[in-house]
């Protein structure tokens, strides 16, 4: 066990011999977190969650029903508040990018790609997110290693 915190603690970047991000990048990527965050979190769920017929609209067109919309919006809202969290923002904006997929797909399935474009826009500073957290993203599956 003592071996696996070790692994940890030299994957995360704690040690003299790992690099760390500078003091400018990592609040440039502090920022960068938080107003995903509050994209995912206002007008992305915000609508979803509570029926607004946009949003209901849409996804009646996919065919899928409420269900769909109304899990897609919780998803999102979990995702900008594990943003916020740093142990959970690396896997957070992982999660998303597979949010951002299928928001992808559909838009070029069902939607004839009318707005293709938009979910490719918020995956990739969602993968600068990703990684440059990942040492977080190794420590938080660690502890749920050791947990398990």
């Amino acid at each position: 066990m003592t071996t696996d915190i070790a692994a940890v603690t030299a994957a995360s970047g704690t040690t003299a011999g790992k690099k760390r991000l500078s003091r400018r990048a990592d609040i440039t990527v502090r920022v960068l977190q938080i107003l995903l965050a509050l994209f995912f979190a206002i007008p992305s769920a915000a609508p979803k969650l509570v029926g607004h017929w946009s949003a209901a609209e849409a996804f009646d067109r996919i065919g899928w029903g409420d269900w769909l919309m109304y899990t897609v919006g919780a998803l999102e809202l979990a995702g900008a508040v594990a943003l916020l969290v740093p142990v959970l923002a690396g896997a957070a904006a992982t999660a998303l990018i597979g949010l951002m997929i299928g928001a992808f797909v559909t838009q070029l399935t069902v939607f004839d790609g009318q707005n293709a474009l938009t979910p490719v826009l918020f995956a990739v500073p969602l993968a600068v997110i990703a990684w440059t957290r990942r040492d977080r993203s190794t420590e938080l599956l660690a502890r749920i290693r050791r947990r398990a």
